[in-house]
């Protein structure tokens, strides 16, 4: 058994084979989430059950947070029996949701206020590499509360890259998934005008997979495509999201508006629960 015990928060496609995958490496796990079925099966491969985000942190050394937007991740910490309202010192809290930076930093404020360590670990990377535990996580903390963490880092991900203090692994999260958008919009263009002038998306793919300009992305996607079935693995809302997050935080490159618009466009249509790889059907509907 480790001996760190960890407090898990947010059980949703990410979150629930991450616990199952610290349950395999023999953590002793306490979950908490507001749907009380969402821990069933958690429960069953051998973690337990919090009242409360508090009464988590009172529970364990650690606590990891992995919910779907900054209001859910504040609600988390503020609100009745939220996490802030522990008066347990010392602890760590390690976000791994996607949020801004800003709000990042306000959560390294609100642990430091009451005397708590945060770490700011956002992951690249959808439900398979979850399941794998072959995650990047992007680490946001000093050396010292990266290394004590390590030991999670390394069941859940493939690699773990401190960039930086509280906020920055945010702004690092936010910079791929720009780049994952500019992907998957290029991979849909592709595909429907080749089809558009006689060449089929089979043989598309295999011409992009098969060269230069493969990559993880294009591989990935390439069966959703050619079934043309589009299970969420990353839900397109969440690049929404994220796309409008990099945008206050800054990103005025020349791609970012007609990007966001495309896939705000897509959501609007319906296609926000579907994959990001939706992105396609709502191209091809113009």
């Amino acid at each position: 058994m480790n001996t760190l015990k960890i407090g898990w928060i947010g059980l949703g496609n990410m979150g629930n084979p991450m616990v199952k995958n610290l349950l395999k490496a023999n953590f002793e796990v306490i979950v908490y989430n507001r749907t009380k079925e969402k821990e069933a099966d958690l429960i069953a491969a051998g973690a337990k059950s919090a009242t409360s985000p508090a009464s988590l942190l009172d529970s364990c050394d650690i606590v990891i947070t992995m919910l779907s937007n900054d209001d859910a991740v504040l609600a988390v910490f503020n609100g009745e029996d939220g996490l802030a309202s522990s008066q347990i010192s010392g602890k760590t809290i390690i976000n791994m949701s996607t949020v801004s930076p800003e709000t990042s930093r306000k959560l390294a404020a609100i642990c430091a206020d009451k005397d708590l360590k945060f770490i700011d670990a956002p992951v690249s990377g959808s439900v398979k590499p979850a399941q794998d535990g072959a995650l990047v996580i992007l680490v946001g903390a000093n050396e010292s509360d990266f290394k004590y963490a390590k030991p999670v880092f390394d069941v859940l991900g493939k690699i773990a890259i401190n960039v930086g203090l509280a906020g920055v692994g945010s702004s690092a999260k936010l910079a791929i998934n720009y780049l994952l958008g500019l992907n998957l919009q290029g991979l849909a263009e592709t595909v429907l005008f080749a089809e558009k002038n006689g060449v089929s998306k089979e043989d598309m793919l295999t011409i992009i997979n098969q060269g230069a300009c493969a990559n993880g992305i294009t591989n990935i996607k390439a069966p959703s495509i050619l079934n043309d079935s589009y299970p969420a693995a990353f839900a397109l809302k969440h690049l929404v999201k994220d796309l409008r997050l990099a945008k206050e935080a800054g990103l005025d490159a020349p791609l970012i508006d007609p990007l966001y618009n495309s896939f705000s466009k897509a959501q609007a249509e319906g296609l926000g629960d579907q994959d990001v790889m939706a992105i396609i059907t709502s191209l091809n509907n113009k």
